[in-house]
């Protein structure tokens, strides 16, 4: 399985612009890679942020995946939607390769988050594609899952993390170099959308959350 990020864009060129500008390398016209996480820029008037999964057959896991979302049939596989409304596009035939290249300047990547106030509907949802747990817990208001692709995916109960939440953002923790990496952000001259300071005793900006043109959140985080 190959999990790549689809996001759309009012105007294309605006899109890697946004994307050069953060040093990702460029795949094609519209696909760009910070070495880790693929993301795909779907000019389409009918494209929304959404997830794809590329399997050569997905007939084992359908039913299993069918008991957690409606299946929608698509030119390419189907179209499901999990419990907090991000569309996840199934697609079968060939896995793309993984294109080799360089960390950008949002450093390390960590995965997509997601906000929910259905956490055990969520859950099911994503464990039916495969993913399991491998950090956190319902306790704790968060948890990974982690599938194999080397793209997790972290389950946040609303209520609590203190900052916007653009559903569902990439996530990079950076540790204590994140500091750096923002001032190479504000240096490329990239609109930050929120500067955070709630985890910071003395009031310094050291998280930071940014946004492409197509609405698609990064949060910039030093966990």
């Amino acid at each position: 399985m190959r999990t790549i990020i689809q996001t759309p864009t009012p105007n294309l060129a605006d899109s890697l612009q946004f994307y050069q500008q953060l040093q990702f390398t460029t795949i094609s016209e519209t696909s760009v890679t910070d070495g880790k996480v693929q993301i795909d820029i779907n000019p389409d008037r009918f494209a929304r942020l959404a997830i794809k999964f590329y399997q050569e057959d997905w007939t084992v896991m359908l039913e299993q995946i069918a008991k957690e979302a409606t299946l929608l049939t698509t030119k390419e596989g189907y179209l499901i939607s999990d419990p907090n409304g991000i569309l996840v596009y199934l697609i079968v035939g060939e896995i793309p390769p993984i294109p080799d290249a360089a960390t950008a300047l949002t450093g390390n990547f960590a995965g997509i988050s997601i906000e929910t106030i259905a956490v055990k509907k969520t859950i099911l949802f994503w464990q039916s594609l495969g993913y399991q747990l491998s950090g956190g817990g319902e306790s704790q208001g968060w948890m990974t899952f982690s599938n194999g692709t080397g793209v997790d995916i972290s389950i946040m109960e609303a209520g609590v993390c203190p900052h916007l939440f653009f559903n569902p953002s990439l996530t990079y923790f950076n540790g204590q170099e994140n500091l750096t990496q923002i001032q190479k952000i504000r240096t490329a001259n990239i609109p930050i959308t929120e500067e955070i300071t709630y985890f910071n005793k003395e009031g310094i900006v050291d998280n930071i959350i940014i946004r492409d043109p197509g609405g698609l959140g990064f949060f910039i985080f030093n966990d």
